[in-house]
């Protein structure tokens, strides 16, 4: 039986090609959308077997979307399908618990074969993608421990640690107190930090301030 797929890429016209692509090739496609947040939504409620997530996704990342994906404990393989040729996003992809990483100029065939191998418990990793992933692994982790934030989390991240509240983010950012408490919250999780101190001091450690604030 083939596998169940959801497809969460910001163009609607790549949505569309590859619904048709899919659908004629024998797979139900539950959903689709264009946004981390629609993604999150979708994911839980649908439950496809497989889910093809661009890394691209306006202002959030593909990335996050793998992350929250793998936080949250979400029954679904995830296969990236990506213009991104960079070592950094296939090691980083790899990481957070994606189960295939595929080029958007590699042929259909390739992408049918990475949502089998993945719904079969299996890796697959496109034919020009090998040597992608064997670079990420000669480099290493990824030594900024911010990369996962999206640029207003870093944003955000940045004006907390100069010590400067909630509401008075929230006046410069033009939004609510509210939401910047969710974006603080947020940013710490997915930092590994759990309070202010723990925060500055990571900021300090990788050169985002220069001195600690007391």
């Amino acid at each position: 039986m083939k596998a169940s797929v959801y497809l969460v890429d910001d163009h609607a016209v790549v949505r569309h090609g590859l619904r048709a692509l899919l659908t004629d090739a024998g797979y139900p496609v539950l959903g689709d959308c264009g946004s981390f947040a629609d993604a999150l939504v979708d994911l839980p409620r649908l439950t496809p077997d497989v889910a093809v997530i661009d890394i691209s996704l306006g202002e959030r990342s593909g990335l996050e979307l793998l992350a929250e994906v793998q936080q949250r404990g979400l029954a679904v393989r995830c296969v990236v399908l990506t213009m991104s040729a960079q070592p950094r996003h296939v090691g980083k992809a790899l990481r957070l618990g994606a189960s295939g990483y595929v080029l958007k100029g590699s042929p259909s065939e390739e992408l049918l074969a990475a949502i089998d191998a993945v719904h079969a418990g299996q890796r697959h990793l496109g034919t020009d993608v090998v040597d992608l992933a064997a670079q990420a692994l000669a480099q290493g982790e990824s030594s900024d421990p911010f990369e996962p934030l999206s640029q207003r989390e870093r944003q955000v991240m940045l004006m907390v640690v100069t010590g400067r509240t909630s509401a008075e983010i929230g006046v410069a950012l033009h939004v609510s107190s509210k939401t910047i408490d969710s974006y603080r919250s947020r940013l710490m999780a997915k930092l590994g930090v759990h309070d202010l101190t723990a925060l500055v001091r990571l900021a300090v450690r990788h050169g985002q301030i220069a001195n600690e604030v007391t």
